[in-house]
C-alpha cells in the first residue's frame, strides 16, 4: 500500500476517477479510488439503496481453453468444476500443497471447452504463473490484460443496466452471458454475470479496456448510479461476511478453519465421486473429519457491545486475559450501525453467542460471536 505513486499501474478509468474528484490511493499495485467527494458513508448507503459503480479492473481475467480444461482446473481447487453447467458461475479457492489458500476466485463455464476465471488483483501475476505451471500442458491458459472489469451493485442495478442492455433482468444470481450495451451513441459488447462482492444484487461486467470509459460514463448517466470507491466496497463486503484476500484468508489459512466449506461440494469430499485430488486434500479431508481437534481455530463474525470500532490485527482474549485469536477485518458497519468484525478464534470459542474481549489501545471491548452476514444478502435468485 506504500509504493511510490510513480510506480503504480492505472486502470482504463483512471482519468474518469480524477475527473470525478476521487481520492486515489495505492492498492494491489494500482492507483485506485478509495472514495469520491460524497464520502464513504454516503457511497455505502447509496449502494445499499440504489446502485453503485465500482472499478475493479485491477482484478485478473483469464481463459482456460481445451477439452481437458475443466478436469485440469479441478486439480487445483477443492470445488466441482466438471459438473458446473454452461452459463453458470462458481466461487473457488486456489490451494497450495499444504491446503493454504493462494487466492479466492470466480470461474464461469462459457461452454465450448472454455472456462473464464477472475482472480484478485494483488495475486494475479502469481496466480496465472501457478495455473500455467500446473496445468498449462493440459489446456491453454490465456491471460486477458486487454479487458477491464466493472461492478454495478445495488437493488436498482438491474433497473439501470436493463435500460442499456435489455435481457440482463432475466439472469439470476451466478449466471451470465454475452450482451450488447447500447449507450445511445455506440454499442459495446460485454460479458457479464449477475454477481458481485457486496451482498447486494448486481453485475460484474467484463469489457474491452478501450471501451471501459464509454461504458462507465453510460452507466453513470443513469439516475440510479453513482461512483463508489474501495472504502465502501470494503465496508459492504464486511457487512456481507465476505473475505478479503490478504486479510481474512491467505496461504496460512485453509478452507476448514476459514469456514468456507460451503464452497466445497460433496463430490470433492470424502465419499464423493471425485474425492480429494486437489492440493492439500489429505490434510483438509482429515480436518473435515475432526474439526474439533486441539489447536483448531475458526473464522467467526463478531459484533462489539460498545460503540468502539475494532480494527484489523486487534488481539482477542477470553475473560481471563488469555489470547484466543485476532481480528482480521473490522469497522463500524454503516448499515447495521454497530462495530462489526471477523477474525479467527480458538475453536472452543467459536460458537454463536460466545463472549470474547478485544483489546483496543489497551482497553477491553466486549464482543459477541455472531452469525454472518451481518446484513442479509439480497442476491436475485428468481
Amino acid at each position: 500500500m506504500s509504493a511510490p505513486s510513480d510506480t503504480l499501474l492505472t486502470t482504463p478509468l483512471n482519468a474518469l476517477h480524477i475527473e470525478l474528484g476521487a481520492r486515489m490511493v495505492p492498492f494491489a499495485g494500482y492507483s485506485m479510488p478509495v472514495q469520491y467527494p460524497a464520502g464513504l458513508m454516503a457511497e455505502h448507503h447509496h449502494t445499499r439503496t440504489a446502485a453503485g459503480l465500482f472499478d475493479v479492473s485491477h482484478m485478473g481475467q483469464l481463459r482456460l481453453v481445451g477439452p481437458d480444461a475443466a478436469a485440469a482446473f479441478e486439480t487445483l481447487i477443492p470445488v466441482d468444476v466438471i459438473d458446473l453447467a454452461v452459463g453458470k458461475q462458481r466461487y473457488g479457492l486456489l490451494l497450495n500443497e499444504d491446503g493454504g489458500i493462494i487466492d479466492d476466485l470466480m470461474f464461469f463455464n462459457m461452454g465450448n471447452n472454455e472456462i473464464f476465471v477472475i482472480v484478485n488483483g494483488a495475486c494475479k501475476v502469481g496466480d496465472i504463473a501457478h495455473i500455467q505451471a500446473k496445468i498449462g500442458t493440459r489446456c491453454q491458459v490465456i491471460p486477458m490484460p486487454e479487458m477491464a472489469l466493472l461492478a454495478l451493485q445495488g437493488p436498482q442495478a438491474v433497473t439501470a443496466l436493463s435500460r442499456l442492455a435489455p435481457g440482463v433482468e432475466k439472469l439470476v444470481f451466478m449466471t451470465g452471458g454475452n450482451f450488447t450495451v447500447n449507450t445511445g451513441t455506440q454499442k459495446i459488447d460485454v460479458f457479464l454475470t449477475r454477481s458481485g462482492y457486496t451482498g447486494e444484487d448486481g453485475f460484474e461486467i467484463s469489457v474491452q479496456a478501450s471501451q471501459a470509459d464509454a461504458l462507465a460514463r453510460a452507466l453513470l448517466a443513469q439516475p440510479e448510479v453513482k461512483p463508489i470507491g474501495l472504502g465502501a466496497r470494503n465496508s459492504l463486503r464486511l457487512e456481507a461476511g465476505l473475505c478479503l484476500y490478504g486479510n481474512d484468508i491467505d496461504t496460512t489459512t485453509n478452507p476448514v478453519e476459514a469456514n468456507l466449506l460451503w464452497a466445497m461440494q460433496k463430490v470433492r469430499r470424502a465419499g464423493g465421486a471425485r474425492e480429494g485430488g486437489f492440493p492439500g486434500a489429505t490434510k483438509i479431508l482429515a480436518l473435515l473429519a475432526d474439526s474439533t481437534r486441539a489447536g483448531a481455530r475458526k473464522r467467526v463474525g463478531l459484533i462489539a457491545q460498545e460503540r468502539i470500532p475494532v480494527r484489523d490485527h486487534t488481539e482477542l482474549q477470553d475473560g481471563k486475559g488469555n489470547k484466543i485469536g485476532e481480528v482480521t477485518s473490522g469497522l463500524l458497519g454503516p448499515t447495521i450501525d454497530k462495530p462489526v468484525a471477523m477474525g479467527y478464534v480458538d475453536a472452543a470459542f467459536s460458537a454463536l453467542g460466545t463472549q470474547v474481549v478485544a483489546i483496543v489501545r489497551g482497553k477491553p471491548v466486549p464482543m459477541v460471536v455472531s452469525a454472518m452476514p451481518f446484513v442479509p444478502t439480497r442476491y436475485y435468485r428468481g
